[in-house]
């Protein structure tokens, strides 16, 4: 039975203060959950957010990370710093890494390689634009991204990745694929790693929904047969908010 998982994507928000307080606040609210809780935190967070969830059930993650070990690369974080911090999950192939920082399937393929070769569990992102959406391409898109980042993945491998479909016009903005429309692509994406790997394979992976998830849609998303999280974005820095959302 897949455990459900409420990952929070703080993205370029709270600096190491803000971030003990949040996670001081924040534990004792959902210890006795039933539910996986995961905060991807800032880089310049991650050894703050480490200190304050020690003792906790709550998995520390990272945003991103390159898929070289070391050397001359300005800027970039490998994966042994991030495990050297006690990261154990990374999102890779977000909407804003490939839209605004132009992060290309085989970039994004390479670190999915790199980080369970490393030990690092993904948070692998795939969706559709509005106008993908709009041309009736979202599962051809979203099929298309899935096949790429996964080359060279073995079925071992395939059962510790999350995927999170987030449809790029619902981050964000406001705006939130249906329970029904969210369900209907999660239920494309398990269907597509059956192709990949296998009926027993495909019934493992855990498959998150992202975009404008709140407090007041979380448990609709939630009944959804083939839903299994939430990667929250705005939601997940206030702590009142992430509370619900993980005690949906």
């Amino acid at each position: 039975m897949r455990v459900p998982v409420m990952a929070g994507n703080w993205k370029m928000h709270m600096n190491s203060n803000e971030t003990k307080s949040f996670i001081h606040d924040l534990r004792g609210r959902v210890e006795d959950t039933e539910v996986k809780v995961i905060l991807c935190v800032p880089f310049t967070s991650i050894s703050a957010a480490k200190d304050a969830l020690a003792g906790t059930k709550i998995g520390l993650g990272a945003q991103n990370m390159s898929w070289e070990e070391k050397g001359a690369f300005t800027g970039e974080i490998s994966p042994d710093m991030l495990l050297s911090e006690g990261v154990e999950y990374v999102i890779i192939g977000h909407s804003e890494r490939r839209a605004i920082f132009k992060e290309t399937d085989d970039m994004i393929n390479k670190k999915v390689v790199k980080a369970l070769e490393k030990g690092l569990i993904p948070i692998l992102c795939v969706g559709e634009t509005l106008e993908e959406r709009e041309e009736h391409k979202a599962k051809e898109v979203t099929k298309h991204q899935l096949k790429e980042a996964l080359k060279g993945v073995r079925v071992k491998e395939m059962e510790k990745i999350i995927v999170a479909y987030e449809p790029v016009w619902a981050i964000g903005t406001g705006k939130t694929a249906s329970p029904e429309d969210a369900n209907e692509m999660a239920v494309f994406i398990r269907e597509t790693l059956k192709e990949l790997y296998g009926e027993e394979t495909s019934e493992e992976v855990i498959i998150q929904y992202g975009g404008s998830v709140k407090p007041g849609n979380v448990e609709e998303i939630m009944n959804q047969s083939d839903v299994d999280g939430a990667l929250v974005g705005g939601a997940s820095l206030k702590v009142e908010d992430f509370e619900k959302i993980v005690n949906f």
